[in-house]
């Protein structure tokens, strides 16, 4: 038996697909939209160490879905790109000397060879990179709508600033109080930012979820990201000061329970209201909070720590004088950055009370309060259960939901409160002290302010360097170009100064899918009727990292794009599948530390692209995290030889046995159903088990082994086209039809019978499918397993479910 020479067969068709532009993709208007699909990869970062096997996972299983959609007459999108900007390339080219551009471009024609070794069936025609200019002028374009509409503002803020990287965070890139990308411990520092007002959009971006079709976790964890909640904002006078403290809660209805006040280390009112002999330990708290991240201040099992001020608030509803302290596990960003505290029923407030020994006052009980009991006791825990109010004057018997009415409209009646939503999402900080990263388009003038650079100006490019090492200062490399620094204002012609801070790496990600729609336009991001023909988004596929920040932010951005009538959706993206991770033989995450980094490109050389995808899809259902195995893989491999093996035998016209007919139509179902379906495990089972019967003929029925090749050639493309071609046809299997099946012929003849007793599981037996009942009850009754339980017995009845299971009830 001839060996399946991939060697030669996968460049043969990867050459023949490139020259053909066999999955070119075009807007053909004769095509409906019910027949086109949209389908993406989130697109790599190409970093040095290239691919491992994880990567082309999800790739894998949108070609072969991709490929299935076309042979089913769907006109399909299938692009690629990469996410080129960021520190990883800015940190290497500082480590290796070389600039960041070249090594980029290296990397990508490193990623890119990789990926084409695997066979997608990519457009590359319209491939995009986040750091070329031809991109980044549009994303600088939107930015400057972004500014235009006020959603983009500069602003002199504490953020998280990373050591090492030299560069401030988004809260959603500390991970555990460390940066998400180096693991150095965050600290706060305050620079000048620009941010983008993503919190305007919070309440769409929050209602929108409920209509698209995504994994419920991605979903929930986007949802408490956002974080909205109702309750009351409150006004608090200040004992012997004119200012006022307004406080947001989401428990108006514990007011009465306030024994203490904390403020934020960064509040305003800080400095205004420290009493003179607390300046100095209230300024040496101050310097300690300022170098913990927002996550290591919020975290609910370290030891609370704080300062009291030396300053009293008045509680509005009984006017009792309660002092006002400063503790880290306030927030600045958070509702007001001040709070009321009420030990009793909050746990972070009663841990603090508990530390510095302040006094804590039930005001929610778990029972209606009874006439004469005492609530004035010390609690032995706190607990945040609604109940009926005690210790709340005129309010107290009130069950909470009712009471948090009652005393918001007394607070609104009153002038000192009102009814108030909040969210947890932040306005997103949008700056970067770096140089790998697309230039802001804004100029700071003297005399007209900060002015944005012309579109016709577009694209701001970046200076060449021989420096882009950060220089901690809180300033981008950029800086200290002064010839690049220095122009001149657009407005007044008068000297000025080019904004030095540039983007986040997410900028590129947060619209890439629509520059695929028309990657070459010099005139528009996209032009209107192919974003019109596409969009939105059908499938995308990718890893669960990306749950919170990229496809939030990608949310925002479109959001923004279609008030501005400039897209067709709401949303972007109306299918989200997370692929599972492929873990390392060890049962561990691939990482070059632990040494169980498998490279894809020993796979192919060893094995064969078509083996390594049928082996990722095979492993298990494509949401499951998997461990990685040799062994598994040389199975697969095996069947892909068998199959070459197969492709060697004569063929025939004959028709073939019914048998075999009736498996070949049950096969084609199963492989529509489940390809359709993503569950592409299952697919393969069925096609080995198909091919092994034809395996065994020694000529094979034409009619039965091209719909096997055909379906086939979704999942191992070159081994498809290449026994597609010996077959004697001409052209790509991937352009001919997905093979039909007759929906008789794919019934089952027999079906599995469960036999129950009282409900539970005793035998089984095979029948005909469709035995009527009687026959069902005949057959179950004189089983010996079941025999042993209803010999001598009453039989009280028999429910009888055709094709499925017979239960008997005995008394």
């Amino acid at each position: 038996m001839a060996k399946y020479p991939f060697e030669t067969i996968e460049p043969k068709w990867q050459k023949f697909w490139e020259e053909n532009k066999t999955f070119r993709a075009a807007e053909d208007p004769a095509i409906p939209k019910d027949r086109r699909q949209y389908v993406l990869d989130m697109f790599p970062y190409p970093s040095a160490q290239g691919l491992h096997v994880g990567h082309p996972e999800g790739y894998t299983a949108t070609d072969i879905y991709c490929r299935y959609l076309r042979m089913n007459g769907y006109n399909v999108l299938h692009p690629m790109g990469f996410d080129a900007f960021g520190l990883p390339a800015e940190n290497y080219a500082i480590k290796t000397g070389t600039h960041p551009s070249v090594t980029t471009a290296e990397n990508i024609e490193k990623y890119r060879k990789q990926i084409k070794s695997l066979g997608f069936s990519y457009d590359w025609d319209r491939e995009v990179d986040t750091s070329s200019p031809e991109f980044y002028r549009w994303t600088q374009w939107i930015f400057l709508k972004l500014f235009e509409m006020g959603l983009a503002y500069e602003s002199d803020t504490p953020i998280n600033w990373c050591p090492s990287c030299k560069t401030g965070l988004a809260n959603e890139e500390v991970k555990d109080g460390a940066c998400e990308r180096c693991g150095t411990k965050v600290t706060r520092k305050r620079i000048r930012q620009w941010i983008l007002k993503i919190t305007a959009y919070a309440e769409r971006l929050l209602e929108d979820l409920d209509g698209l079709d995504w994994p419920e976790p991605v979903k929930l964890m986007q949802r408490n990201w956002i974080g909205r909640s109702e309750g009351a904002n409150v006004v608090f006078k200040i004992d012997g000061h004119p200012d006022e403290l307004e406080i947001y809660t989401t428990r108006p209805d514990t007011l009465f329970g306030a024994t203490y006040m904390v403020l934020a280390p960064e509040h305003p009112l800080v400095k205004k209201i420290t009493a003179p002999e607390q300046k100095a330990a209230v300024d040496a708290y101050l310097e300690e909070a300022a170098k913990k991240s927002d996550l290591e201040r919020t975290d609910l099992a370290k030891v609370k720590t704080g300062v009291f001020s030396g300053a009293y608030g008045i509680n509005p509803v009984n006017n009792t004088k309660i002092p006002i302290w400063i503790a880290d596990y306030v927030l600045i960003s958070y509702g007001t950055g001040a709070i009321m505290a009420v030990p009793a029923h909050d746990e972070r407030d009663w841990e603090f009370a508990k530390t510095f020994s302040l006094p804590i006052i039930q005001v929610v009980a778990s029972e209606p309060p009874a006439a004469g009991k005492d609530y004035s006791r010390e609690l032995a825990e706190c607990t945040a259960a609604d109940g009926w109010a005690v210790n709340s004057g005129q309010f107290d018997g009130t069950p909470t939901a009712e009471f948090k009415k009652k005393i918001t409209d007394w607070l609104e009646e009153k002038g000192i409160g009102k009814k108030a939503v909040n969210y947890k999402l932040r306005d997103w900080i949008f700056s970067r002290q770096r140089y790998w990263g697309e230039p802001i388009p804004i100029i700071h003038c003297p005399k007209d302010g900060i002015v944005a650079v012309p579109e016709d100006q577009l694209p701001l490019t970046l200076p060449e360097v021989s420096s882009y090492a950060p220089t901690g200062t809180g300033e981008s490399p950029l800086a200290g170009i002064d010839s690049w620094v220095n122009t001149t204002c657009p407005v007044c012609g008068g000297p000025a100064k080019r904004e030095t801070n540039t983007m986040p790496q997410w900028a590129g990600s947060c619209w890439y899918y629509l520059r695929y729609l028309d990657p070459h336009n010099d005139k528009a991001f996209a032009a209107q009727d192919k974003i019109d023909y596409w969009m939105p988004v059908d499938l995308y596929v990718g890893g669960t990292e990306h749950a919170v920040l990229h496809l939030l932010y990608s949310r925002f951005w479109h959001k923004v794009l279609y008030d501005l009538k400039l897209v067709n959706s709401k949303e972007p993206f109306q299918r989200l599948v997370n692929q599972g991770m492929i873990l390392g033989e060890d049962n561990q995450k691939m990482s070059k530390s632990r040494g169980n980094v498998i490279n894809p490109d020993d796979i192919v050389r060893e094995y064969g692209a078509d083996s390594m995808r049928m082996y990722e899809m095979f492993m298990g259902p494509l949401e499951v995290s998997k461990p990685w195995t040799t062994a598994g893989l040389v199975g697969v491999s095996r069947f892909l030889e068998r199959l070459w093996a197969a492709g060697e035998k004569p063929l025939t016209d004959e028709p073939g046995s019914n048998e075999l007919m009736k498996l070949m139509h049950k096969t084609i179902k199963k492989v529509t159903e489940d390809t359709a379906t993503l569950n592409f495990n299952t697919a393969i089972s069925a096609m080995m088990i198909y091919s092994n019967e034809l395996a065994k003929l020694p000529e094979i029925p034409r009619g039965l082994w091209e719909p096997m090749v055909q379906m086939l050639s979704a999942y191992a493309p070159h081994l498809g086209e290449e026994l597609w071609e010996k077959m004697g046809n001409t052209g790509s299997v991937s352009l001919s039809d997905w093979p039909a099946f007759d929906e008789e012929l794919a019934a089952d003849n027999e079906v599995t019978v469960v036999v129950q007793v009282n409900g539970k599981v005793r035998d089984k037996f095979t029948a005909a499918a469709g035995t009527p009942r009687e026959a069902l009850e005949k057959t179950a009754r004189a089983l010996p397993g079941i025999l042993k339980w209803t010999e001598g017995k009453e039989i009280a009845k028999v429910i009888a479910v055709p094709d499925k299971l017979v239960n008997i009830v005995v008394k």
